[in-house]
């Protein structure tokens, strides 16, 4: 009896060709549904949202760890966790 075996020094993992027609394509599907690349260009961050006008700020890592942390543990959502310390920072100024 001879042993079975199968070559498959040919099969290799190709990355598949974008080609700038799909990527279109893909962008426009995305747009369709309200997706859309807020990212300004050059700049860091992100622009505000123009259907909520929301600001998204950027934190430091753990910071974002300990806000979301507050939220779950009192049951909102982050927003209300940055919009009271908003207020606190207003009250507190001289």
């Amino acid at each position: 009896m001879t042993d079975f075996k199968v070559d498959l020094s040919s099969l290799r993992r190709q990355p598949k060709p974008a080609s700038e027609q799909a990527i279109a394509k893909a962008d426009a599907a995305g747009e369709a549904h309200g997706f859309v690349d807020r990212a300004p260009r050059g700049r860091p961050g992100r622009k505000k949202s123009d259907r909520t006008g929301q600001v998204h700020a950027k934190v430091l890592p753990h910071v974002s760890e300990e806000i979301a942390n507050e939220a779950t543990r009192r049951g909102v959502v982050q927003g209300v966790i940055i919009e009271e310390a908003w207020e606190f920072y207003k009250s507190s100024k001289l």
